[in-house]
This record gives C-alpha cells, sequence and structure tokens, in this order.
C-alpha cells in the first residue's frame, strides 16, 4: 500500500508538478519519501489519498501554504482537521481556462446543442459561449452581455489546430456532479480557490472572474453519479438540438479501468457526441499507436478518435487530428 502511494506521489511530481508548481513538486517528492506522511494518508480510504485534495485540503485547513520541510510538523499538529477536509471534500477543481481547448471541437459542432458535462463541479466549463479566447494572435472576443465582465483565456495552438471564428450554439446545457458546487456559498468557492495551485496567480483570477459570470445565471448542475444519472439527463435534452456530453480531468477518479471503460459503452450507445479531455492513462487505447505521447498533457478525444494533446489547464492545444 505504502510503496504505491509514494509511487504515485513521484509520479505526480515529475509529470504533473513539475514546470508547473515548484511548491507542489517539491512537496509530492517529499510525500513519497516520508514514514510520516504515508502513514497519515494510508489511514484515508484510496479514493481520498489524491495529491490535488491533500495538497489543497492543507491550503485550506491551515490558511496558507506549507513549506516542504513543515509538512511533517503541520500532518501532526492539523491531522484531524487536514483529515477531516479530505473527508468531506473531493478534488473538484474547476478550470474555465480548459474551454479554450474544448472550443476549437464545440464550435464546428452543428447548432443547437444541447450540452452537457460530467463532473462539472460548479459548472463553469458549461459557459464556453460566455467567454472570450486568445489562441496566439487569433481572437474571440466575449459576446457582449450585462452583469459582470467574462473574462478571456490565453491559450498557445499549434498551426493545424482549427481555431473557430464563433461561439458555439448552445440552446440547452446542464451538468452532472456527485457533489454541486454552489458559488453562492463562500465555503464552496473558498473550497475551489484552494484547488488552484499556489504559484497559479493567473488562474485564480479568471477563476474569480469567471464566477462572476457564472453567478448572474447559474448553469443547472444537478447532483449524481455518472454511470446511472446521465441517460436520464440525457433524456432532459430537447430533441431538435444536437447532444454534446463532455468531460475534462474526471474520468481519472474513477480508479477501475473497467468502470472507465462501461461509462464509455453508456456515452457511445445513447448517441451523443462525446468529447473527452483526460490523462493519456484514462482510456489507453485512444492514446494507441499514438507517436509522441505526452504523460504530462491530457488528450482531447471525440467519440474516441484523437485530436489534440492539450494543457491541462487548457493553456495550450496541439493538434493531431484530421483537419475540419
Amino acid at each position: 500500500m505504502e510503496h504505491g502511494l509514494a509511487e504515485r506521489y513521484a509520479r505526480f511530481a515529475r509529470f504533473e508538478a513539475a514546470g508547473q508548481s515548484p511548491l507542489y513538486e517539491a512537496l509530492a517528492w517529499h510525500v513519497s519519501q516520508s514514514q510520516a506522511a504515508l502513514d497519515f494518508l494510508s489511514r484515508l480510504p484510496p479514493d481520498r489519498q489524491q495529491p490535488n485534495l491533500l495538497f489543497a485540503a492543507i491550503r485550506h485547513a491551515t490558511g496558507g501554504t506549507v513549506a516542504p520541510s513543515d509538512m511533517t510538523a503541520t500532518l501532526n499538529a492539523r491531522s484531524d482537521a487536514i483529515a477531516a477536509v479530505m473527508m468531506a471534500r473531493t478534488t473538484q477543481t474547476n478550470e474555465p481556462g480548459r474551454c479554450a481547448v474544448l472550443m476549437p471541437v464545440l464550435s464546428r459542432i452543428p447548432g443547437p446543442i444541447a450540452l452537457i458535462e460530467v463532473g462539472a463541479s460548479a459548472g463553469l466549463c458549461l459557459l464556453p459561449d460566455a467567454y472570450g479566447y486568445a489562441w496566439g494572435q487569433h481572437f474571440l472576443p466575449p459576446p457582449s452581455l450585462p452583469g459582470a465582465a467574462a473574462p478571456t483565456f490565453t491559450c498557445d495552438a499549434s498551426d493545424k489546430t482549427p481555431l473557430p471564428f464563433r461561439h458555439p450554439e448552445i440552446a440547452w446545457r446542464a451538468g452532472l456532479d456527485l457533489n454541486p458546487l454552489d458559488l453562492r456559498h463562500a465555503a464552496d468557492v473558498a473550497w475551489l480557490e484552494s484547488l488552484v495551485w499556489p504559484e497559479h496567480e493567473a488562474r485564480l483570477a479568471r477563476l474569480r472572474a469567471a464566477s462572476a459570470v457564472a453567478r448572474e445565471a447559474p448553469p443547472r448542475v444537478e447532483a449524481g453519479d455518472l454511470m446511472q444519472d446521465l441517460p436520464a439527463l440525457i433524456a432532459e435534452a430537447p430533441r431538435e438540438a444536437t447532444i454534446v456530453v463532455f468531460h475534462t480531468a474526471v474520468l481519472a477518479y474513477v480508479r477501475d479501468q473497467a468502470d472507465r471503460d462501461r461509462f464509455a459503452d453508456l456515452v457511445q450507445g445513447t448517441g451523443a457526441v462525446w468529447i473527452s479531455n483526460e490523462g493519456p492513462r484514462v482510456f489507453p487505447q485512444f492514446a494507441a499507436g499514438l507517436h509522441g505521447r505526452r504523460e504530462n498533457m491530457f488528450l482531447l478525444a471525440a467519440n474516441g478518435a484523437p485530436l489534440a494533446w492539450t494543457g491541462p489547464h487548457g493553456q495550450a492545444i496541439d493538434w493531431i487530428g484530421p483537419n475540419v
């Protein structure tokens, strides 16, 4: 058990935090080599042992970041409070910047669209048509709407990426999450902000800007399980719309590969357009045969066909699919 935990944190340091968060990289390496930290984690259920959850819980419980040299002392002094957060909360990073890598697919789907997000958290990624985008020198401004000023997300795009000139026509939208977050509740907002990595000040600013937009017209997010409750939500979508089911950085938390594959079969059996934006280990069959596999990026796929490598926070897209 502890060997697997140590390797999990070492892999997080090597492939996820490296080059993205020096603090989380150092903390993850520390945990992988700390018997005290591994003992603390081993007392939690397997689905509550994720690096992102631990580090966000420490920030949430202590009100700030912790240096690697202080990690063991912090766990000893605040173990009950940190464990309580990890048991009560889940990793629900609602990164609206990921819309920038979804847009090249969404904008080319014939409208009107009925958009459904699995693992929607607070629903910020259900509003791709409310934001602006800057892919290098290619700009798509946010629509002129009353209320809070919409953020513009920047994203490095490869030359082959089919960049959109318009927002998608979304006529209906809904999300599904085991524990939806409510942007009207200060505790939920504080948790969302704790999930943003400490050096990522620009991400925190765009989270706050997107949250302000969402509060003007909150998207519908239902509490439910992706395997049991998705068909009923799909059945509510207007029949004249093209149904699109998408998820990003969600299926990694479904630990059993057989369960992931059952989900894939379920979605494809509905006839909906299915957009997946996950690490390449989530659906290894999608990445099979691809040259230059990138463990530190996500693989964007539509109906199981790989289209692009994407930055985990929407910061980059490298198109590998056919030109559309």
